[in-house]
């Protein structure tokens, strides 16, 4: 690697330590802190862009550049920390894209969803999206409950069904493990459909899965308390059968990914 790369891979690094360090509030367990650093492991771990580097090629996207410029001091002005890591992402694209060999290309551009997951922006710019969360479960297990014959009343996040309060309290949002989520569904997408026209529909559809397993937690929480009491939803089934959802529902999203890229591969090997 020639000084002039890196050169531009220590200010690329330098970047992303500001827009990671400019405002430390969700800088509150590692629960948060592993999926950020686990994505550019991913990206490089999947991408191998050692492997097509070209020695001698110095060409540089300015384009692509000068737009990353002006998506960042927007994000600095508007305190918008998805534009800035769009912007750093576009940036070390510019540079990148350059240095690697046609073919591997495309497969990189299609993993750079994991640099732009390595950054807090969901945590610091969405912090009302674990209200709409609460908001939308608590909901749906009034529905539910309702459904079943059971009377129910609502008011805002905290449920009484059948004169039993239940509470969906800000530990329900599941906005601790939904950065996780986002990470391992992109991690299964890309290797399940990665070469697929059905990649980046997965990816859209990732959030959407976010919130059903959430949904589905809040709801099976409130079924255990129902019938076995309280103290039963507040133990050790209130971790890890939150977990128990969430894995359930993204290995279904696996199964479906492995569907589709099966049906694509048909397609293909059509005459």
């Amino acid at each position: 690697m020639k000084w002039r790369d890196q050169l531009w891979l220590g200010g690329l690094l330098a970047i992303a330590a500001f827009i990671w360090l400019r405002d430390r509030t969700w800088l509150t367990s590692s629960d948060e802190v592993l999926p950020l650093l686990a994505a550019p492991a991913v990206f490089l771990w999947l991408g191998e862009p050692w492997r097509s580097w070209q020695k001698n090629a110095d060409a540089i996207n300015f384009k692509l550049l000068i737009s990353a410029l002006v998506i960042f001091i927007l994000g600095l002005a508007l305190d918008v920390a998805l534009l800035l890591a769009l912007a750093w992402t576009m940036a070390l694209w510019s540079w990148l894209s350059g240095k690697i060999s046609p073919a591997q290309s495309n497969k990189l551009r299609r993993l750079l969803v994991f640099l732009l997951l390595a950054f807090p922006w969901l945590a610091l710019d969405l912090p009302s999206l674990g209200w709409w969360f609460r908001l939308s479960a608590a909901w749906s297990a009034e529905h539910f409950f309702q459904a079943l014959g059971l009377a129910v009343t609502r008011d805002g996040t905290q449920i009484v069904v059948q004169n039993f309060p239940v509470a969906v309290t800000a530990a329900c949002a599941g906005l601790n493990a939904l950065q996780a989520m986002l990470v391992a569904g992109s991690l299964m997408a890309f290797v399940q459909l990665g070469r697929t026209r059905w990649y980046w529909p997965a990816l859209l559809v990732l959030p959407l899965a976010a919130w059903l397993a959430n949904t589905l937690r809040v709801v099976m929480l409130s079924t255990v308390a129902l019938t076995f009491g309280a103290d039963a939803a507040r133990g050790w089934f209130h971790e890890w059968g939150g977990w128990l959802v969430l894995i359930v529902m993204f290995t279904l999203c696996g199964a479906a990914f492995a569907l589709l890229g099966r049906g694509q591969k048909k397609l293909e090997a059509q005459p």
